[in-house]
């Protein structure tokens, strides 16, 4: 208070922080690192303009002052809310924010369960992928293959996963190795007693499936969700030699597991709203956007996919350009 009232009674200047300089580079190296600000917004995000927008405006108040960086601001703003990037990321944020509101499930005031050990079946590409996300943040995992051999390729492939994050410098050396202590191989159901969510990841094989899910039936506790990732099959087939319908659930992670951002939850008729609830909170915490659907063919994103493509496909061999087709599909979004 004090010093407020020095600077109102002109005892201290009053030094307005917009024509402060003292933090500027000279105009040569900052037009330096602009250019190589410039390069990188282009990198990351090669479509979007309000990036380098921001850039533009940055240089204005360096080479022209701060009033016509300012001026120069507010334009800008201006034409850019008006744009269709702007509808459609205000339309991603808030559509992303609405999948998880369930009815019938987020509106019962049911808490998510403690998740604190996750058991996958099948290390191949996906469940490498699944088990890559889980240890990312912070979830021990248990990975069940048939061999050790199996077993091997798939520790390898989640090794692979984080050893090219390390590369990227988006993991440090330490981080790496602590990740990689949360993955335990296992060949049978031995450690499945002290697992609150298993993720099914095997080959799109009805009877094998089905026998997995038997099995699991019996060596996990009564709480464990029992999720598959199969992209097509009907899960009350999958769940058919069980007593267990009620948290039988579909958990469709999209490859590679570790980085698409998307999880379909998929639920039958018989999957209880506690169990949704639960695989929301887990979505939410490895950082994917969990979207709720029905058990139906192909669930919604393949279901949407298959006849797109179909469509596409039967123009190109009714003789159409294919840019042309591809072009229709861009600007439709």
């Amino acid at each position: 208070r004090r010093w407020a009232l020095d600077i109102c009674e002109l005892r201290k200047p009053w030094i307005k922080s917009l024509y402060k300089t003292d933090r500027l580079e000279p105009l040569g190296e900052a037009r330096e690192i602009l250019k190589f600000a410039r390069a990188q917004a282009r990198k990351q995000a090669a479509n979007l303009e309000h990036p380098l927008v921001c850039i533009d405006v940055i240089e204005e108040g360096i080479v022209s002052g701060p009033r016509a960086g300012l001026w120069k601001e507010a334009n800008a703003f201006q034409s850019l809310l008006f744009s269709d990037t702007c509808k459609s990321l205000l339309h991603v944020f808030f559509s992303q924010r609405a999948t998880s509101k369930v009815p019938g499930a987020t509106d019962l005031g049911l808490m998510p369960r403690k998740i604190t050990k996750v058991a996958i079946l099948g290390g191949g590409l996906m469940g490498s992928g699944i088990a890559t996300a889980m240890i990312l943040s912070n979830y021990p995992v248990l990975l069940k293959e048939v061999n050790e051999k199996f077993l091997n390729a798939g520790i390898d492939r989640i090794k692979a996963n984080l050893q090219s994050r390390v590369r990227k410098g988006k993991m440090t050396e330490e981080r790496y190795e602590k990740a990689l202590s949360l993955v335990t191989g296992a060949l049978g159901y031995e450690k499945f007693k002290e697992v609150d969510l298993v993720i099914e990841a095997v080959i799109e094989n009805v009877k094998l499936k089905q026998q997995i899910f038997a099995d699991l039936e019996k060596y996990c506790p009564s709480h464990c969700i029992l999720a598959t990732n199969t992209s097509t099959i009907d899960l009350n087939l999958i769940g058919e030699k069980t007593k267990s319908q009620d948290r039988i659930v579909g958990a469709h992670f999209f490859s590679p597991a570790h980085v698409m951002p998307l999880l379909e939850i998929v639920c039958t008729q018989h999957t209880s709203a506690q169990v949704v609830v639960d695989l929301l909170d887990v979505g939410k915490r490895i950082k994917k956007t969990p979207i709720v659907v029905g058990n139906c063919t192909g669930f919604a994103v393949n279901r949407m996919f298959f006849p797109y493509t179909q469509s596409a496909l039967l123009f190109v061999d009714y003789g159409m350009d294919v840019y042309k087709i591809d072009r229709a599909c861009t600007k439709f979004g």
